[in-house]
């Protein structure tokens, strides 16, 4: 399944937030969203989540879910919003229990999927007893155990120290080679959009609308830290943002 954008625009209490954004999220690519502090990147990742309508345009979802999917869009969120008082299988298990879905393959899933996040062995951990890298890789163990069409990221490791964040982006490049996904990402860090997306959609200062879209066709496996071409997208990206950054900064300032 993909997404399509058409004519996206909205509003809170009279001031425009998006405008005439046009975008697709194809199947099997990750789709990073960048943009100045205020422009609405989340806004949008709500909107392609059902979480919120549109004033203006439309959102659909075309094609069809992955085969054994329980639930076609599901988010991750940078504060993990994991139950403490469940464990590790605890949390991820919780979003299967709505299903009817026999125990033994519940099981069978859930361990699935902590083995492919490496998370076997911290099975029976608390949330109070793991980092902050291992909190999120247990909310995205959660979100993957449903087989989802599409993962709507918001600023997923923006939590985490940049040792942490380096760690996870391997994670997450791993989990993609290994069994493709969709998913659209959003983030202010230019550094995990280069190094994540297969396209990166750069919005202007509010009201948000589509600047430019990048595609990387570098293999996810062959990027890195210090990767010299990356470092001339990421340098791009910021000549890109600079100025609108710089003014956003200022128009949130002033209130």
């Amino acid at each position: 399944m993909e997404l399509r954008l058409s004519g996206v625009g909205h509003s809170y209490a009279g001031r425009e937030v998006l405008r005439g954004v046009d975008l697709e999220v194809p199947e099997g690519q990750i789709v990073c969203i960048v943009g100045p502090s205020g422009c609405g990147k989340s806004t949008l990742l709500r909107m392609m989540g059902g979480l919120e309508v549109p004033a203006e345009g439309e959102v659909l979802q075309v094609g069809h879910s992955p085969e054994g999917c329980l639930n076609p869009l599901t988010f991750i969120f940078q504060d993990f919003a994991l139950l403490p008082w469940r464990s590790v299988a605890g949390n991820v298990s919780l979003v299967l229990e709505d299903h009817p879905i026999a125990r033994a393959e519940r099981r069978e899933m859930v361990a699935d999927v902590l083995a492919r996040t490496r998370l076997t062995e911290f099975v029976d951990a608390l949330p109070r007893q793991l980092s902050g890298g291992m909190k999120q890789r247990v909310a995205i163990a959660r979100a993957l155990v449903v087989r989802p069409a599409v993962m709507l990221m918001d600023e997923p490791l923006s939590a985490l120290d940049s040792q942490t964040r380096e760690l996870l982006m391997d994670d997450l490049v791993n989990l993609w080679v290994r069994q493709p996904f969709t998913a659209v990402y959003v983030t202010h860090n230019l550094a995990e959009a280069v190094r994540l997306g297969h396209r990166i959609v750069v919005l202007s200062r509010r009201p948000g609308e589509v600047r430019e879209v990048i595609q990387l066709d570098k293999p996810l496996a062959e990027r890195g830290y210090g990767d010299a071409e990356l470092e001339a997208q990421q340098k791009h990206l910021w000549d890109l943002m600079r100025a609108e950054a710089a003014a956003a900064d200022a128009e949130l300032v002033g209130g």
